[in-house]
């Protein structure tokens, strides 16, 4: 899988109904997730992003953008319409959630240059965000992703093919408020620690 051909994929079409707002408009360090998702996946190698949207219609800029009429069935559906829409040249699609803004691009270009046909990011021994499917698997992960659940149902019918890729970064994701919170102070901390260290360096 290794070269051009890998697109990208941003689940962004969730209400957030226990934030009270839809994730895509949400803003850490000034920044909409949505936006912020999209610059992981092109920064990781994806092109072209595709933005699958729902309880949000919003303008991202850098994407190609659908609307998953049936948002409210859950992720499953939203993966299938992301997939469908992906070019006809795809080898193969980078898969990550909009409400896990502190996932890094390296975690992306770790997936495609580990030459698989399905790769899951690992963090400390865990599987979590992002997913790399190959395009021979397309048809049966869309078949599989059902309700609020996206590629785990492939991934566990198939674990022989799965291939796990450790990555640096943190895949936790922001489904409340208090979660909202608890990452933009470490966000907040982190831009501190930067700022500290680029005036100890001068």
């Amino acid at each position: 899988m290794k070269g051009s051909g890998v697109a990208g994929l941003l689940l962004a079409a969730g209400e957030g109904a226990r934030l009270g707002r839809p994730k895509a408009l949400l803003e850490l360090a000034g920044e909409r997730l949505v936006d912020r998702g999209v610059r992981l996946l092109e920064e990781g190698g994806c092109h072209p992003v595709v933005v699958v949207l729902g309880a949000a219609t919003v303008q991202v800029r850098r994407a190609v953008t659908v609307r998953n009429p049936d948002w409210r069935s859950g992720m499953g559906s939203s993966l299938r319409v992301g997939l469908e829409a992906l070019p006809a040249g795809t080898r193969a699609v980078v898969i990550a959630l909009v409400d896990q803004p502190l996932v890094r691009p390296e975690a992306v270009r770790a997936l495609i240059d580990s030459g698989a046909s399905v790769a899951v990011a690992t963090y400390d021994g865990r599987r979590r965000n992002p997913v790399l499917i190959g395009r021979r698997h397309f048809a049966e992960v869309a078949a599989l992703a059902r309700g609020d659940v996206g590629a785990r149902p492939f991934l566990a019918a198939h674990p022989e093919l799965v291939t796990e890729v450790p990555c640096a970064g943190d895949p936790a994701d922001i489904d409340t408020p208090a979660d909202l919170a608890r990452m933009e102070a470490r966000m907040e901390a982190r831009m501190e620690a930067l700022l500290e260290a680029r005036s100890d360096a001068e």
